[in-house]
């Protein structure tokens, strides 16, 4: 992927305020976004959120990268009505890191967060109701992490509860 940097009024309140803890700050195919340790992402959500007038958090996700120390990328979305702008915020994590949940920011990311543990098993500490919320409680693993292929999700649900012998 090559990005190029990102300068705007946005990136300088940030540097200001966050220093080290903003590693990054570029453009993708003119999709703006910062790269941020993950402690610092809820203080960089708020900050957003209130100061900057990215109120809307459109979407949060992950991406996993089974092979890199900081196993997942979590990436937020957000959007701003008064700027008419977009941007995301990414941080790397460690497979087993809890991070902060963003429901203390953004309403929103409740059923959001609940998502991305449903996919790929990452839990958010201080989430208020942090289980499954697109498959069944008693499904076995998380889909959308790379160890398992399609076929290999959980073979004994489809089984039992489809009648079937594969998810082919």
């Amino acid at each position: 992927m090559v990005t190029t940097p990102w300068e705007s009024d946005i990136t300088q309140l940030l540097k200001e305020r966050f220093g080290p803890d903003i590693t990054q700050f570029s453009t993708y195919l003119g999709q703006n976004f910062l790269v941020a340790k993950p402690d610092a992402v809820i203080a960089i959500l708020e900050a957003l959120k209130l100061e900057l007038d990215f109120d809307y958090l459109v979407d949060v996700t992950a991406v996993d990268y089974p092979k890199r120390p900081e196993r997942f990328d979590l990436v937020y979305i957000l959007y701003s009505f008064a700027r008419n702008e977009r941007m995301r915020v990414k941080t790397m994590i460690a497979d087993g890191y809890r991070p902060a949940t963003a429901v203390t920011v953004h309403l929103a990311a409740n059923w959001l967060e609940r998502e991305v543990f449903d996919m790929f098993g990452i839990e958010f500490e201080g989430h208020p109701d942090m289980r499954r919320i697109l498959l069944p409680e008693e499904w076995v693993g998380h889909p959308l992490r790379k160890e398992l292929s399609i076929l290999q999700q959980d073979d004994s649900w489809v089984k039992e509860n489809l009648g079937i012998e594969s998810g082919q």
